[in-house]
């Protein structure tokens, strides 16, 4: 069976959430590492955890509302997140192999490989994740994933 392609809406979609949680991600981590702060490891898991939340809740009540609700909110956060932390680690595989595998250590190509390649690479795998695994059930205007919509009249 061959998976529907993305419509530009959904793809735009994800980008406003993922956008939204990057943001929610950014400022709660500089919060918490300054005025309140906590320690670098610890204030960036509690901005991580705030920016699944916002990147999950942008998802299902925007991007794909009406979508794969049928194993329930709490285990279909728990896929969302499972595929978040995935990508975490695709950007941390990408910063440590740089880093310390082909010796590039300077700040910039550690920004490179982290937050560019690990980056790019991490949303890819997201977005598939998270419309394939996560929010997999039919669209109310698409049909199944992977199913041929019939437009009438054209």
């Amino acid at each position: 069976m061959r998976a529907a392609r993305p419509t530009l809406s959904e793809v735009l979609g994800f980008a406003m959430a993922g956008g939204a949680a990057y943001g929610v991600d950014l400022g709660l981590f500089v919060w918490l590492r300054g005025p309140c702060g906590l320690g670098p490891l610890t204030a960036k898991s509690l901005s991580f955890l705030g920016a699944c939340a916002i990147a999950y809740v942008g998802n299902a009540l925007g991007t794909y509302r009406g979508r794969g609700h049928g194993a329930g909110r709490v285990r279909q956060y728990g896929l969302f997140f499972a595929v978040n932390v995935a990508g975490a680690l695709v950007q941390l595989l990408c910063l440590g192999l740089s880093h310390y595998v082909l010796g590039f250590g300077s700040e910039r190509a550690d920004v490179v490989s982290g937050a560019g390649v690990g980056m790019a690479l991490a949303t890819l795998l997201r977005f598939w994740g998270t419309r394939t695994l996560v929010f997999n059930g039919p669209s109310p205007d698409r049909g199944a994933p992977g199913e041929r919509v019939r437009v009438e009249g054209g």
